[in-house]
């Protein structure tokens, strides 16, 4: 199937390893101009030579203002914007009496203010040409609160209410916003956990982890003018985890 994607122009936060990296390839096989964006100049460069991206930019979307910034570049970079993602690392793990102020302070713009700033510069540039896919990647937590996982929990679900917003006033323009929620998939950032076979089956109704690729997948459809009539749905990749509908 023909996604129609060749030569847009996108834009994929977080993208040097991981999902990110797997959207961004599929993206990028599917004939569309990618920019990534991560901390990591070291591991962007690598990304790049191995997923065929074109551009890439350093950014630390835990600070104010990066996100807008790293926008602003991408697009003068690629002379627009058609496609943006969403995507940042998950925060770390803590019961609510264990979480400082400045740690709330920091995952809210990691996980949400990044997402903010990026939209003020992109939405614009995406009306004037009457077309534009945003796709925030976050989490099934966004959904059902994960065991120890509080700034993500009561962040994330707040993201849900802010796609539904911006869907409804955009949607007029030819621009579409959905979440994506992976749940236990394949990265570094599980395989840190470090869970059992039997663990990953007793929590995981398929019985496995998700693969990156699984999710880009999707991403690459969602993006893609096929999809058009798609907006304000929060979309899980999970395996059959979430319980609620």
């Amino acid at each position: 199937m023909d996604l129609k994607l060749k030569n847009k122009r996108v834009l994929v936060m977080g993208a040097s390893q991981g999902l990110g990296k797997a959207v961004a390839e599929s993206l990028v096989q599917e004939g569309a101009i990618v920019t990534i964006c991560s901390r990591s100049e070291e591991k962007l460069i690598a990304t790049k030579k191995e997923t065929g991206c074109q551009h890439h930019l350093t950014c630390d979307l835990s600070q104010p203002g990066e996100s807008e910034l790293v926008t602003a570049k991408a697009i003068k970079l690629m002379g627009g914007l058609d496609i943006l993602v969403t995507n940042t690392g998950g925060p770390k793990k803590g019961q609510f009496t264990e979480i400082t102020t400045q740690q709330w302070t920091e995952d809210f713009q990691s996980l949400w203010m990044s997402a903010v700033e990026s939209f003020k510069i992109a939405l614009p540039e995406m009306k004037k040409n009457n077309y534009g896919r945003i796709l925030m990647i976050t989490s099934i937590a966004a959904k059902e609160p994960l065991s120890g996982l509080t700034t993500s929990n009561g962040l994330r679900a707040g993201l849900s209410g802010l796609c539904k917003s911006i869907a409804t006033e955009y949607a007029s323009h030819g621009i579409t916003i959905n979440l994506l929620l992976p749940g236990y998939t394949n990265t570094d950032r599980l395989k840190e956990l470090k869970l059992s076979d039997e663990r990953i089956k007793a929590m995981v109704p398929a019985g496995r982890l998700g693969e990156p690729q699984e999710l880009a997948n999707l991403a690459a459809f969602l993006a893609s003018p096929l999809a058009g009539y798609i907006t304000g749905q929060s979309i899980a990749i999970d395996g059959g985890v979430l319980k609620g509908h």
